[in-house]
């Protein structure tokens, strides 16, 4: 008797151990279901998140196709300047080998397309790199974006500081020539900061990871200076 009495508990151990496992593994399945789910449910949603964020940017007038960029000349040549207004180095740039960029514009030797970026708002605090890119989209619509890109690097605050203010960059639109009323409504509506995320975005993804940079019928220029730069436009020419 008690020998079939061990034997009716032993099954009932196996029996408890084999449904505990069903319920084991169901629950796995059940949870694997869900994580899948809740991927699936994101990716998509990056995915039109992407997609919608790309598809609403507004281009100031004089970008190029992809609205990447100002374009100014129309040579044979490309050069494309990847620039960031409160980058020092830039700065440099501009003072050394902007107006060489401008005597080949001039000269019908080369475009030029301005990429101005906002890779350095960690050292603002109040998203210069941003704003001020924003601005110049703002100066481009006005026809004086050159003009108002030296001015800004002219007047570049201090990493780490607060930059110019708004009303600072409307005064120094104004300055070059902008109109008050619709520049400053431009820069205090933020209308270009949409073009900014584009352009900083699509540079990222060129893989620029740092400015100055400047690509020369789209290889990188190594010798940025005015011989360098007018060597190389000369010799893409050819």
């Amino acid at each position: 008797m008690s020998s079939r009495k061990g034997q009716r508990d032993a099954a009932r151990v196996v029996r408890e151990q084999l449904a505990r496992e069903r319920r084991r593994r169901r629950t796995l399945w059940v949870s694997a279901a869900a994580v899948a789910v809740l991927v699936i449910a994101g990716l998509i949603g990056w995915s039109v998140w992407s997609s919608q964020r790309s598809d609403t940017f507004t281009t100031p007038p004089g970008a190029n196709e992809a609205g990447t960029g100002i374009v100014t000349g129309g040579g044979p040549v490309t050069v494309d300047v990847y620039e960031d207004f409160l980058c020092p180095v830039c700065k440099q740039f501009e003072q050394s080998s902007g107006a060489t960029l401008e005597q080949l514009v001039a000269g019908n030797k080369a475009k030029v397309v301005y990429h101005p970026v906002a890779y350095l708002n960690r050292f603002s605090t109040t998203e210069y790199s941003t704003r001020s890119s924003a601005a110049s989209g703002c100066a481009a619509a006005g026809g004086k974006f050159r003009e108002y890109a030296k001015a800004l690097f002219a007047k570049q605050p201090p990493e780490g500081s607060a930059g110019l203010s708004d009303d600072e960059l409307i005064d120094t639109g104004v300055g070059v020539g902008l109109d008050r009323g619709s520049f400053g409504g431009c820069v205090s509506d933020g209308t270009y900061k949409t073009w900014t995320e584009h352009v900083t975005e699509e540079a990222s993804r060129s893989d620029v990871t740092g400015t100055p940079t400047v690509l020369v019928n789209g290889q990188p220029l190594a010798d940025r200076s005015p011989q360098g730069l007018t060597a190389a436009v000369a010799a893409a020419g050819r």
